[in-house]
């Protein structure tokens, strides 16, 4: 299967939307609404199969040495066949090209992100994290997510 990654558009709005709430559904995902998707899009890589929308990942800046990768999914049908791989090689080789040394993750597919050079670390290292986002998360006191982290200096 032929999969391309590439920066997201208005265009794939709706489509970043529509994967994000599905997880969101499910709550192993932060909600984002249009107007942040809007907000936010030059964060956010998209994965396309012929010519449909299939995947989507974010990185978001926490510091300066510390970036996130966020609202990352893949659309029902195409899991399983690398296309998750596929974004977060594009937004590792994005927080290379800005020379920032630590990518972290909040999640509960840690053996995704262990085969992908990510190891388990504790959430304590990253007040950065915390007090920027998990201070507005219902799950604030009872966050039951792995945090993960992958250098790459």
């Amino acid at each position: 299967m032929t999969v391309t990654t590439r920066r997201a558009t208005e265009q794939d709005v709706d489509s970043l939307y529509d994967i994000i709430q599905g997880y969101a559904e499910q709550g192993i995902m932060l909600p984002r609404s249009k107007e942040t998707l809007m907000d936010q899009l030059e964060t956010f890589v998209v994965a396309v199969h012929e010519g449909k929308l299939v995947g989507c990942g974010s990185l978001t800046r926490l510091g300066q040495d510390l970036v996130e990768i966020r609202s990352l999914g893949v659309s029902e049908g195409y899991k399983g066949m690398g296309i998750g791989k596929a974004i977060v090689r594009r937004l590792i080789e994005e927080a290379q090209a800005q020379r920032i040394p630590k990518v972290m993750a909040l999640t509960y597919e840690v053996a995704f992100f262990e085969r992908n050079g990510f190891e388990v670390v504790p959430k304590e290292i990253f007040p950065e994290k915390v007090w920027r986002d998990c201070i507005h998360c219902k799950k604030q006191h009872c966050c039951d997510e792995i945090a993960v982290l992958r250098r790459l200096d």
